[in-house]
């Protein structure tokens, strides 16, 4: 599977005390997360709707699966993400779906599926 990460903020590299320079002159590596995953957890959600709403400082995603033929969707997870990691996340979404779309072909979108801005 491949894994691209919305990274933290928590996770920047070391800055340098008084100017002074690096051994390298690559950038340091962030360090590797480990995820820890309870069994339900890992199992994952199916949802096929997402709700977002924002305020200044904050973005919501509520994640729902709504039945075929059903007026009402039920929220199986709700996200709360600060702004600049929402764009973090934005990006490395746009990131996977061209690698997607590269391996497995286009991702088609019929004009029937619905998008609310």
């Amino acid at each position: 599977m491949n894994v691209e990460m919305a990274t933290s903020p928590y996770s920047s590299p070391p800055f340098s005390f008084l100017g002074q320079k690096r051994m390298s002159d690559q950038p340091p590596k962030p360090p590797a997360i480990q995820l820890q995953l309870d069994e339900v957890t890992a199992q994952g959600l199916y949802t096929n709707l997402v709700m977002i709403n924002h305020s200044e400082n904050e973005f919501v995603f509520d994640f729902a699966y709504l039945q075929p033929n059903s007026p009402a969707a039920k929220v199986r997870a709700r996200i709360v993400s600060s702004p600049r990691h929402t764009k973090r996340l934005l990006l490395a979404l746009q990131k996977n779906v061209q690698r997607y779309e590269e391996r497995f072909g286009v991702i088609e979108l019929s004009p029937d599926d619905p998008t609310v801005h």
